[in-house]
């Protein structure tokens, strides 16, 4: 079975209050599911990275064929030029968001998915619906708490 997500992260300033969308989709059996959620402080980068790990811990089994759709080319890159290999071999040090990284690093050995960059803001209807969630979640009364990066945001001040 093919799995189709499209993904996509907002921010209202950058950083700024942030969010993410996922649109996952089962044509063959007609099923499609959303998710969001947003944050108090974040980069645009830190939600399209997190759109893609959330949509990855949502799947319930390894067999499916998975296809993920992202108008990021800092996501898309990394992966598909292999950038994220060097990264580990590296530690994943002297990189930005290295905590999600590392978190993203075993769900693509388990999963396997197929990277697809698409033009953001282009009338991809898909894409479009995961923008719209990433929007409508950072707008939300409650937002949670990115800590690692609000953690290194506090101490890049000191």
């Amino acid at each position: 079975m093919r799995v189709d997500i499209y993904t996509d992260g907002a921010c209202s300033g950058n950083p700024g209050k942030g969010g993410y969308g996922i649109l996952m989709k089962v044509a063959e059996k007609g099923l499609e599911k959303k998710i969001s959620e947003g944050y108090r402080k974040t980069t645009n980068n830190r939600m399209e990275l997190l759109a893609v790990i959330v949509a990855l811990e949502n799947m319930k089994n390894g067999s499916h064929e998975i296809h993920i759709y992202t108008d990021s080319r800092y996501v898309s890159n990394a992966i598909t030029k292999k950038w994220l290999y060097g990264w580990k071999e590296k530690g994943f040090s002297k990189i930005k968001n290295p905590d999600l990284w590392k978190r993203l690093f075993p769900l693509l050995e388990k999963y396997q998915p197929q990277f697809h960059w698409v033009k953001g803001h282009n009338g991809h209807p898909e894409n479009e619906i995961a923008d719209w969630l990433a929007v409508k979640a950072t707008k939300n009364a409650l937002l949670k708490a990115d800590t690692f990066y609000e953690k290194q945001d506090k101490n890049s001040l000191l």
